[in-house]
């Protein structure tokens, strides 16, 4: 999307921050979604492709077209995902396909990124069909999920800026209780549902759940890499001793939530 403020670079980094909880949330997203037996289906920031593999996988009868504004991830995407489906790089707020050619357009924990969502809200609305479907996620940024809490709480007590960095995580657009289902309403779709989806994250020890932090994709990467060598160093420290919690370090397993919301195309 057009003016994103999440730092993509590349694909396999992607994946170790977001991707691998992706594919768990696109199970339950989908069902909640309702996609259906041959229909043709947008999945608009589609990254390294999770979602979209996942409709793909359900029904071969359909078609999907996975959409993202970095060449990076769609070229991961296309190189790991062999299957009845597209990948294509593009602009969320200017999507391009002519009016309603999909059956149903998903946007899965992309929209709280985009700094003008009622733009790429209403790009979906535009492309898909009347009677069709539009339907969304993003994180429950500040109530929902756990491991970026642990760290947002950590930075903002040791780090210089971090208290900021939380702040600006945390009052990110739609993530707030009800936010989601307005916008929807607003944008003049119709039948609007909202609901909770949750999943568990999973990580095999502190290295592997700190490793995206220093890694090149997202916004708490993009922060870390601010810090100079000896802040970092005290932030890594104090990040560990909150995920260890007085035990020995190994396997920990957090919940996440994301806020989800669909709606019709009036016809």
């Amino acid at each position: 999307m057009n003016g994103s403020n999440f730092v993509a670079r590349d694909g396999a980094g992607y994946e170790l921050q977001m991707g691998r909880w992706s594919q768990r949330l696109a199970s339950p997203f989908i069902d909640f979604a309702g996609v259906g037996s041959g229909e043709r289906v947008l999945d608009m920031g589609c990254g390294t492709g999770s979602l979209t593999a996942e409709i793909a996988r359900r029904d071969r009868d359909g078609s999907v077209f996975g959409l993202d504004f970095s060449q990076a991830y769609v070229e991961f995407a296309a190189r790991n995902n062999v299957g009845h489906h597209r990948f294509l790089v593009g602009d969320g707020a200017a999507l391009p396909f002519p009016d309603g050619v999909f059956d149903r357009s998903l946007s899965q924990l992309v929209l709280h990124f985009v700094p003008e969502p009622a733009v790429a809200i209403s790009e979906l609305r535009r492309v898909t069909r009347p009677g069709g479907v539009v339907a969304a996620t993003v994180w429950d940024a500040g109530g929902g999920v756990m491991v970026n809490r642990l760290f947002c709480d950590t930075a903002a007590a040791v780090a210089p800026g971090g208290e900021v960095f939380r702040h600006r995580i945390f009052a990110r657009p739609l993530t707030q209780p009800g936010q989601l289902a307005r916008v929807w309403r607003e944008a003049g779709f119709v039948g609007v549902g909202e609901s909770t989806v949750t999943i568990r994250m999973d990580f095999e020890s502190f290295d592997d759940y700190w490793a995206p932090y220093v890694g090149g994709d997202g916004p708490y990467a993009a922060f870390v890499s601010t810090l100079d060598d000896a802040v970092r160093a005290t932030l890594s420290e104090a990040v560990r001793r909150a995920f260890l919690s007085g035990m020995a370090d190994g396997p920990r397993s957090f919940t996440a939530s994301a806020w989800a919301v669909r709606g019709h195309v009036p016809g």
